[in-house]
């Protein structure tokens, strides 16, 4: 007698935490997923508690399903969706792949990458077609300033842009303004530049600068090396908003 077939168990990786959110992590109100682990080590990160597959805990899809299933209706009247996030959510892209496609095929949710994007060619053609949205961070232009925030190179990052735009894929970049690192004009117009070239953007993100994660460095006993850094002037972050604007580009 041929046994039965053994059900699949479903796919599992480290979650860190997960969240609702409003206008920060896509379209209106979102489930987040927060997945553990980053290749990156930026200067003002505000979340290095998530650096660290360790960081978080055990959790399969059908978990973190679950989860996102209690707030279905009111994610839908919102116009949300749900994103995945991290950490970097392509260090671990099977089990990103796997909530992209559930969360999009079994709760039919607008779905959204989360990705500084130097993981890129782990995420495979499929798990691409099921995120309707990406969220790409392009830290800096500059190659050699890319390396000093990050520690790892701007290459990876650009392919993976340009990759989607190939795949006309829509994209929102963020470009966190840091005064003193990533505010000069020609950072800016370079980023600016690249991010108008792809042709899929339809939102730049320009975030100032902020300390609020100052506190999980200090708990993390890290040394934050912008911690005596201020948060750009209204009147800078709008300049800089201003050179995306004028390259054809919506910034907010």
């Amino acid at each position: 007698m041929t046994a039965a077939p053994t059900a699949a168990a479903p796919v599992a990786g480290r979650l860190h935490s997960w969240d609702l959110s409003t206008g920060v992590d896509g379209p209106g109100t979102r489930f987040v997923a927060f997945l553990s682990g980053c290749p990156l080590r930026c200067l003002y990160c505000h979340n290095p508690d998530t650096w660290h597959l360790r960081d978080g805990r055990r959790a399969d899809a059908d978990e973190i399903l679950a989860e996102a299933a209690k707030y279905v209706e009111f994610i839908r009247a919102s116009g949300g969706g749900a994103t995945v996030s991290g950490g970097e959510p392509l260090l671990q892209p099977v089990l990103t792949g796997e909530l992209l496609h559930r969360l999009k095929h079994e709760l039919g949710l607008h779905t959204a990458l989360d990705t500084s994007g130097f993981l890129g060619a782990r995420a495979t053609d499929a798990l691409l077609a099921d995120t309707d949205l990406v969220l790409l961070d392009i830290k800096s232009w500059d190659r050699a300033l890319y390396r000093h925030l990050t520690g790892r190179e701007l290459a990876p990052t650009l392919h993976f842009a340009r990759r989607l735009a190939g795949l006309g894929k829509e994209v929102w970049v963020r470009f966190v303004l840091v005064p003193g690192l990533t505010d000069p004009a020609e950072n800016v117009e370079g980023v600016a530049a690249f991010t108008a070239s792809l042709g899929n953007v339809t939102r730049v993100d320009v975030l100032p600068f902020h300390r609020l994660g100052l506190a999980k460095w200090r708990a993390l006993d890290l040394e934050c090396t912008l911690a005596g850094t201020p948060a750009p002037t209204r009147e800078r972050t709008e300049a800089a908003r201003a050179v995306f604007a004028a390259h054809g580009l919506h910034a907010v």
